[in-house]
Protein backbone atom coordinates (compact mmCIF):
# COMPACT_ATOMS: atom_id res chain seq x y z
CA UNK A 1 0.00 0.00 0.00
CA UNK A 2 0.93 3.46 -0.90
CA UNK A 3 2.56 5.05 2.04
CA UNK A 4 0.88 8.54 1.48
CA UNK A 5 -2.41 6.56 1.32
CA UNK A 6 -1.74 4.94 4.02
CA UNK A 7 -0.97 8.30 6.35
CA UNK A 8 -4.22 10.37 4.24
CA UNK A 9 -6.30 7.21 6.05
CA UNK A 10 -4.63 8.06 9.46
CA UNK A 11 -5.56 11.50 9.55
CA UNK A 12 -9.03 10.59 7.88
CA UNK A 13 -8.98 7.66 11.09
CA UNK A 14 -7.47 10.77 13.25
CA UNK A 15 -10.45 13.03 12.80
CA UNK A 16 -13.73 10.84 12.29
CA UNK A 17 -12.29 9.66 16.05
CA UNK A 18 -12.69 13.01 17.20
CA UNK A 19 -16.37 13.31 15.90
CA UNK A 20 -17.11 9.69 17.52
CA UNK A 21 -15.38 11.59 20.82
CA UNK A 22 -17.24 14.21 21.43
CA UNK A 23 -20.66 12.18 20.35
CA UNK A 24 -20.20 8.72 22.83
CA UNK A 25 -18.40 11.27 25.40
CA UNK A 26 -22.12 12.49 26.10
CA UNK A 27 -23.23 8.75 26.94
CA UNK A 28 -20.45 8.59 29.12
CA UNK A 29 -20.74 11.62 31.07
CA UNK A 30 -24.77 10.66 31.28
CA UNK A 31 -24.22 6.69 32.31
CA UNK A 32 -21.34 7.63 35.18
CA UNK A 33 -23.54 10.22 37.09
CA UNK A 34 -26.55 9.14 36.79
CA UNK A 35 -26.68 5.40 35.34
CA UNK A 36 -28.88 6.21 32.23
CA UNK A 37 -28.05 5.49 28.85
CA UNK A 38 -28.84 8.68 26.52
CA UNK A 39 -29.14 7.53 23.25
CA UNK A 40 -30.97 10.69 22.79
CA UNK A 41 -27.58 12.29 22.34
CA UNK A 42 -27.63 11.09 19.09
CA UNK A 43 -30.79 13.81 18.37
CA UNK A 44 -28.20 16.23 19.78
CA UNK A 45 -26.09 15.57 17.14
CA UNK A 46 -27.93 16.04 13.99
CA UNK A 47 -29.64 19.36 15.39
CA UNK A 48 -26.17 20.56 15.38
CA UNK A 49 -25.63 19.63 12.03
CA UNK A 50 -28.61 20.93 10.91
CA UNK A 51 -28.71 24.48 12.90
CA UNK A 52 -24.83 24.63 11.66
CA UNK A 53 -26.36 24.07 7.88
CA UNK A 54 -29.15 26.42 8.56
CA UNK A 55 -27.38 29.66 10.33
CA UNK A 56 -24.01 28.68 7.91
CA UNK A 57 -26.63 29.26 4.27
CA UNK A 58 -28.01 32.01 5.78
CA UNK A 59 -25.09 33.96 6.92
CA UNK A 60 -22.54 32.58 4.72
CA UNK A 61 -20.50 32.32 8.16
CA UNK A 62 -19.84 28.52 9.21
CA UNK A 63 -18.18 30.36 12.65
CA UNK A 64 -21.96 31.26 13.22
CA UNK A 65 -23.49 28.23 12.45
CA UNK A 66 -20.68 26.29 14.85
CA UNK A 67 -21.83 28.79 17.62
CA UNK A 68 -25.67 28.45 17.22
CA UNK A 69 -25.20 24.67 16.62
CA UNK A 70 -23.49 24.46 20.37
CA UNK A 71 -26.28 27.08 21.72
CA UNK A 72 -29.59 25.21 20.36
CA UNK A 73 -28.04 21.61 21.03
CA UNK A 74 -27.51 22.73 24.97
CA UNK A 75 -31.34 24.46 24.91
CA UNK A 76 -32.69 21.27 23.45
CA UNK A 77 -30.94 19.08 26.20
CA UNK A 78 -31.40 20.88 28.60
CA UNK A 79 -35.19 20.93 27.52
CA UNK A 80 -35.26 17.14 26.70
CA UNK A 81 -33.92 16.36 30.49
CA UNK A 82 -36.23 18.49 32.17
CA UNK A 83 -39.85 16.81 30.84
CA UNK A 84 -38.10 13.45 30.02
CA UNK A 85 -35.30 12.67 32.39
CA UNK A 86 -35.89 14.22 35.07
CA UNK A 87 -38.93 11.67 35.64
CA UNK A 88 -36.61 8.99 35.04
CA UNK A 89 -33.41 8.68 36.82
CA UNK A 90 -34.79 6.42 39.37
CA UNK A 91 -35.95 3.71 37.05
CA UNK A 92 -33.66 0.96 35.98
CA UNK A 93 -31.12 1.02 32.99
CA UNK A 94 -33.08 -0.53 29.85
CA UNK A 95 -35.90 1.86 30.72
CA UNK A 96 -33.75 4.92 30.24
CA UNK A 97 -32.39 3.60 27.17
CA UNK A 98 -35.72 2.61 25.64
CA UNK A 99 -36.92 6.00 26.46
CA UNK A 100 -33.77 8.04 25.14
CA UNK A 101 -34.50 5.59 22.10
CA UNK A 102 -37.97 6.86 21.70
CA UNK A 103 -36.75 10.57 22.04
CA UNK A 104 -34.23 9.95 19.33
CA UNK A 105 -37.10 8.62 16.71
CA UNK A 106 -39.38 11.46 17.90
CA UNK A 107 -36.36 14.46 17.58
CA UNK A 108 -35.93 12.36 13.57
CA UNK A 109 -39.32 12.84 12.94
CA UNK A 110 -39.24 16.58 14.05
CA UNK A 111 -36.26 17.20 12.07
CA UNK A 112 -37.86 15.40 8.89
CA UNK A 113 -41.03 18.09 9.48
CA UNK A 114 -38.49 21.20 9.68
CA UNK A 115 -35.80 20.33 7.03
CA UNK A 116 -37.77 17.56 4.88
CA UNK A 117 -35.88 14.41 3.49
CA UNK A 118 -33.96 15.37 1.35
CA UNK A 119 -29.76 15.06 2.42
CA UNK A 120 -28.24 19.07 2.75
CA UNK A 121 -24.64 19.54 1.75
CA UNK A 122 -22.59 21.83 4.17
CA UNK A 123 -19.44 23.58 2.67
CA UNK A 124 -16.11 23.38 4.38
CA UNK A 125 -15.45 26.30 5.51
CA UNK A 126 -11.81 26.28 3.85
CA UNK A 127 -10.06 24.10 1.60
CA UNK A 128 -6.89 24.62 2.53
CA UNK A 129 -4.30 21.57 2.41
CA UNK A 130 -1.74 21.27 4.68
CA UNK A 131 1.60 19.42 3.98
CA UNK A 132 3.07 16.35 6.37
CA UNK A 133 5.51 13.75 5.76
CA UNK A 134 5.20 15.12 2.19
CA UNK A 135 1.35 13.96 2.00
CA UNK A 136 -1.01 16.98 1.54
CA UNK A 137 -3.77 16.74 3.89
CA UNK A 138 -6.98 18.73 4.53
CA UNK A 139 -6.83 21.38 7.03
CA UNK A 140 -10.49 20.79 8.54
CA UNK A 141 -9.46 17.23 8.94
CA UNK A 142 -6.70 18.59 11.30
CA UNK A 143 -9.04 21.43 12.73
CA UNK A 144 -11.47 18.38 13.74
CA UNK A 145 -8.64 16.75 15.82
CA UNK A 146 -7.73 20.16 17.61
CA UNK A 147 -10.88 20.39 18.95
CA UNK A 148 -11.58 16.99 20.16
CA UNK A 149 -7.66 17.51 21.78
CA UNK A 150 -9.44 20.72 23.39
CA UNK A 151 -12.43 19.14 24.51
CA UNK A 152 -10.53 16.36 26.25
CA UNK A 153 -8.20 18.75 28.15
CA UNK A 154 -11.37 21.33 29.01
CA UNK A 155 -12.94 18.54 30.19
CA UNK A 156 -10.31 16.85 32.31
CA UNK A 157 -9.40 20.37 33.81
CA UNK A 158 -13.07 21.26 34.21
CA UNK A 159 -13.47 17.57 36.26
CA UNK A 160 -10.49 17.81 38.35
CA UNK A 161 -9.95 21.60 38.79
CA UNK A 162 -13.59 22.86 39.27
CA UNK A 163 -15.58 22.25 42.57
CA UNK A 164 -18.42 21.11 39.87
CA UNK A 165 -16.46 19.04 38.50
CA UNK A 166 -14.92 17.45 41.16
CA UNK A 167 -18.73 16.85 42.53
CA UNK A 168 -19.69 15.30 39.21
CA UNK A 169 -16.53 12.88 39.41
CA UNK A 170 -17.72 11.98 43.43
CA UNK A 171 -21.14 11.32 42.14
CA UNK A 172 -19.63 8.84 40.02
CA UNK A 173 -18.38 6.79 42.60
CA UNK A 174 -21.51 7.09 44.79
CA UNK A 175 -24.26 9.67 44.06
CA UNK A 176 -24.83 8.94 47.92
CA UNK A 177 -22.05 10.55 49.51
CA UNK A 178 -22.30 13.63 47.04
CA UNK A 179 -26.25 14.02 48.57
CA UNK A 180 -25.03 13.26 52.08
CA UNK A 181 -22.35 16.54 51.56
CA UNK A 182 -25.74 18.81 50.62
CA UNK A 183 -25.07 18.96 47.16
CA UNK A 184 -27.43 19.67 44.98
CA UNK A 185 -27.59 16.46 42.30
CA UNK A 186 -30.19 17.21 40.58
CA UNK A 187 -28.75 20.54 39.80
CA UNK A 188 -25.57 18.33 39.10
CA UNK A 189 -27.52 15.39 36.57
CA UNK A 190 -28.69 18.86 34.62
CA UNK A 191 -25.44 20.26 34.32
CA UNK A 192 -24.34 16.96 33.38
CA UNK A 193 -26.68 16.32 30.59
CA UNK A 194 -26.28 19.92 28.82
CA UNK A 195 -22.22 19.28 28.75
CA UNK A 196 -22.85 16.39 26.92
CA UNK A 197 -25.92 17.77 24.64
CA UNK A 198 -23.35 20.64 23.58
CA UNK A 199 -20.80 18.33 22.93
CA UNK A 200 -23.06 16.03 20.72
CA UNK A 201 -24.32 18.43 19.08
CA UNK A 202 -20.49 20.10 18.51
CA UNK A 203 -19.69 16.39 17.07
CA UNK A 204 -22.79 16.57 14.13
CA UNK A 205 -21.74 21.38 13.07
CA UNK A 206 -17.85 19.49 12.60
CA UNK A 207 -19.19 16.87 10.69
CA UNK A 208 -21.72 18.78 8.94
CA UNK A 209 -19.19 19.78 6.32
CA UNK A 210 -17.75 15.93 5.97
CA UNK A 211 -21.15 14.24 5.11
CA UNK A 212 -24.13 15.41 3.71
CA UNK A 213 -26.72 16.28 6.28
CA UNK A 214 -29.43 13.77 6.59
CA UNK A 215 -32.55 13.12 9.10
CA UNK A 216 -31.06 9.66 10.08
CA UNK A 217 -28.16 10.89 10.42
CA UNK A 218 -28.02 10.06 13.98
CA UNK A 219 -29.04 6.72 13.33
CA UNK A 220 -26.60 5.61 10.89
CA UNK A 221 -23.67 6.05 13.61
CA UNK A 222 -25.59 4.82 16.31
CA UNK A 223 -23.99 1.07 16.19
CA UNK A 224 -20.49 2.84 15.97
CA UNK A 225 -20.95 5.47 19.11
CA UNK A 226 -22.02 2.68 21.11
CA UNK A 227 -18.95 0.85 20.04
CA UNK A 228 -16.76 3.53 21.21
CA UNK A 229 -18.67 3.43 24.81
CA UNK A 230 -18.22 -0.07 25.10
CA UNK A 231 -15.29 -0.73 24.21
CA UNK A 232 -13.58 2.00 26.07
CA UNK A 233 -15.67 1.36 29.16
CA UNK A 234 -19.31 2.87 30.31
CA UNK A 235 -18.57 6.21 32.48
CA UNK A 236 -14.84 6.34 31.67
CA UNK A 237 -13.43 9.62 29.67
CA UNK A 238 -9.99 8.50 28.71
CA UNK A 239 -11.62 5.10 27.63
CA UNK A 240 -14.10 7.16 25.32
CA UNK A 241 -11.44 9.14 23.73
CA UNK A 242 -9.13 6.15 23.43
CA UNK A 243 -11.58 3.62 22.13
CA UNK A 244 -12.81 6.45 20.01
CA UNK A 245 -9.65 6.54 18.00
CA UNK A 246 -9.17 3.15 17.54
CA UNK A 247 -12.36 2.67 16.00
CA UNK A 248 -11.90 5.35 14.09
CA UNK A 249 -8.37 3.74 12.47
CA UNK A 250 -10.13 0.73 12.14
CA UNK A 251 -13.15 2.40 9.92
CA UNK A 252 -10.45 4.26 7.78
CA UNK A 253 -7.17 1.80 7.64
CA UNK A 254 -10.56 -1.06 7.09
CA UNK A 255 -11.90 0.88 4.18
CA UNK A 256 -8.62 1.13 2.49
CA UNK A 257 -7.60 -2.78 2.62
CA UNK A 258 -11.07 -4.20 1.87
CA UNK A 259 -14.24 -1.60 1.96
CA UNK A 260 -16.24 -4.08 3.55
CA UNK A 261 -14.42 -4.47 6.33
CA UNK A 262 -14.47 -1.03 7.64
CA UNK A 263 -18.06 -1.89 8.76
CA UNK A 264 -17.14 -5.53 10.20
CA UNK A 265 -13.68 -4.38 11.52
CA UNK A 266 -14.68 -2.83 14.84
CA UNK A 267 -17.75 -5.23 16.00
CA UNK A 268 -14.77 -7.80 15.90
CA UNK A 269 -12.37 -5.47 17.94
CA UNK A 270 -15.44 -5.27 20.35
CA UNK A 271 -15.89 -8.77 20.81
CA UNK A 272 -12.62 -9.08 20.95
CA UNK A 273 -11.69 -6.45 23.81
CA UNK A 274 -14.77 -7.67 25.74
CA UNK A 275 -13.88 -10.94 26.26
CA UNK A 276 -10.40 -10.50 27.39
CA UNK A 277 -12.28 -7.21 29.78
CA UNK A 278 -15.52 -7.78 29.83
CA UNK A 279 -15.67 -4.08 31.18
CA UNK A 280 -14.05 -2.44 28.51
CA UNK A 281 -10.58 -0.99 28.53
CA UNK A 282 -11.46 1.51 31.49
CA UNK A 283 -14.60 0.36 32.68
CA UNK A 284 -14.74 0.05 36.15
CA UNK A 285 -14.96 -3.28 38.14
CA UNK A 286 -18.21 -2.76 39.62
CA UNK A 287 -20.30 -2.50 36.70
CA UNK A 288 -19.47 -6.19 36.62
CA UNK A 289 -22.47 -5.83 39.54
Amino acid sequence: MDTSLLFSGFIFGLSIGSIYFLMAIGLSLCFGLMRVISLDQLLYYSVGAYIAYSVSLATGSFGLGLIAAVAVGGVVSLAIERMVFRRIYERDLTFSMITSFGVLLGGVGVIKFFWGLVPRPVPLPFSAQVDLLGTDVPAYRLLVVAVAAAVYIGIWLFLNRTVTGKAIRAGIESVEHVEGLGINVARLFTTTFVIAGTLSALAGALHAPLIMVDPHMGLEVLAFVFMVVIIGGLGSIKGTLVSAFIVGQVVSIGSLIYAPLAQVAPFVIMLLILLVKPTGLYGSALLKK
